[in-house]
């Protein structure tokens, strides 16, 4: 009893000197209500990528009670890039059937390194993709490196990292999936979950509420065109938003709008 009792002591110590090691080098705790702070965020705008079905607009985020909201809805927007004929599929919709929000801190906010925090809840019905995701700050996708802390589609919760392989605008990826029934939680939808990466010069760690799901060395990332460039080696900004539909989203045709994915706080701490 007591050598067990020892370790657990020791256990407990442990983790907070290793928490300790941790400082805060910057927050969004949406602690104001109305847009959010222009100077960590900005909104995409329109048909972005993924062949999804929501058109990204500035008016679905918002600031309220301490959250960030992104909310989706159900409504028609006309599409300004309209043309008649086209294949393109930016351009073949003359309107959207949804909005909805994607934020971005690129150009004000980016990080080699540390450890990333999202506490959210995430609307998981028919549809619905939320995600909270980083991008490279140099080169052209994915030669310049994707890590989704969190994605969701189709019941399932994804952890991934993509980097460049030989081919243009076709990446390798690092991909781990995990349905959220294995939680054995029916009401995991209903509840925020603490999303994390920790991510230093040999290894990217994603995590969902402490439990593992992906590690990634960062010794097999390099870009194949570029033997020497790991993208995972460059400071990264950060995504958070909710598409609908595209190319992974699931048919949103029976789901009751609006749909809201709800962020407490983004955090990053550095050693």
């Amino acid at each position: 009893m007591k050598i067990s009792y020892l370790i657990l002591i020791f256990s407990v110590f442990s983790n907070i000197s290793a928490k300790a090691q941790w400082k805060l080098v910057w927050s969004d705790e949406f602690n104001i209500d109305g847009k959010p702070d222009p100077k960590n965020w900005k909104a995409e705008k329109g048909f972005v990528r993924n062949h999804e079905d929501q058109w990204y607009q500035a008016e679905n985020a918002f600031c309220k009670d301490g959250m960030l909201i992104i909310e989706a809805r159900r409504e028609e927007v006309k599409n300004p890039n309209y043309i008649s004929g086209s294949k393109n599929w930016k351009e073949e919709r003359s309107s959207a059937h949804y909005t909805s929000a994607s934020l971005v801190t690129q150009g004000m906010q980016s990080f080699k390194y540390g450890r990333f925090e999202m506490r959210a809840k995430i609307d998981t019905r028919s549809g619905m993709w939320p995600a909270f995701w980083t991008l490279g700050n140099e080169g052209e996708w994915p030669e310049n490196g994707e890590i989704d802390i969190m994605e969701y589609y189709r019941g399932t919760i994804l952890a991934n990292a993509v980097w460049g392989s030989r081919e243009k605008w076709k990446g390798i990826w690092s991909t781990v999936k995990k349905p959220i029934s294995e939680f054995n939680d029916p009401e995991w939808s209903n509840k925020f979950h603490m999303w994390r990466m920790d991510w230093d010069e040999k290894s990217i760690k994603l995590y969902v509420d402490d439990f593992l799901m992906n590690s990634i060395d960062l010794e097999k990332t390099y870009n194949a065109k570029e033997p020497h460039k790991n993208p995972f080696r460059q400071p990264h900004y950060i995504l958070v938003g909710m598409a609908i539909g595209g190319d992974n989203g699931e048919d949103p045709a029976k789901t009751d709008f609006p749909a809201r994915y709800e962020i407490d706080y983004v955090r990053v701490y550095q050693k």
